[in-house]
């Protein structure tokens, strides 16, 4: 009974989900960043958005790129339809709902803006770089797919 209440999709699907939802928490992120260094000088604004970005290479190098490789891995493992939660592992949507808390409750702390642009340069930057890997693997599936000879 259960599962007919499950919204199946095909797997490729679950790859679209991960990279827009890395994409577009990893954009907005920035763009919170962007609104909060704008009013600033632009040449604390430029030092510290550098800072977030150079925090987000390493981060996206030593963290996040390994957490996509590791979630592509499990998604592509999984039957051709399987639910369209799955994007995400089951831990990860307990992280989200700690860090999603976390993150308002900095929005609206005392700490300055500007400072808070670096962190948040920093995870939205990550988010964003690590998001290409689903995007490159969807593209390296397809065009796997259409060198395959069709039956």
């Amino acid at each position: 009974m259960w599962l007919k209440l499950k919204p199946a999709v095909p797997r490729h699907w679950l790859f679209v989900l991960s990279g827009l939802m890395w994409s577009g928490v990893g954009i907005a992120l920035c763009h919170l960043a962007y609104g909060w260094l704008k009013p600033i000088a632009h040449q604390w604004a430029m030092a510290l958005g550098l800072l977030g970005c150079g925090a987000a290479l390493i981060v996206y190098r030593f963290g996040f790129s390994k957490i996509a490789r590791k979630n592509i891995r499990r998604i592509s493992l999984m039957a051709e339809r399987c639910c369209v939660f799955a994007f995400q592992e089951w831990k990860g949507y307990l992280i989200i709902g700690i860090m999603v808390p976390l993150g308002i409750g900095l929005r609206h702390s005392s700490l300055p803006k500007h400072y808070l642009a670096v962190i948040y340069t920093t995870i939205g930057g990550a988010l964003l770089l690590s998001s290409l890997h689903y995007y490159v693997y969807l593209l390296r599936e397809f065009a796997l797919d259409k060198q395959r000879p069709s039956d």
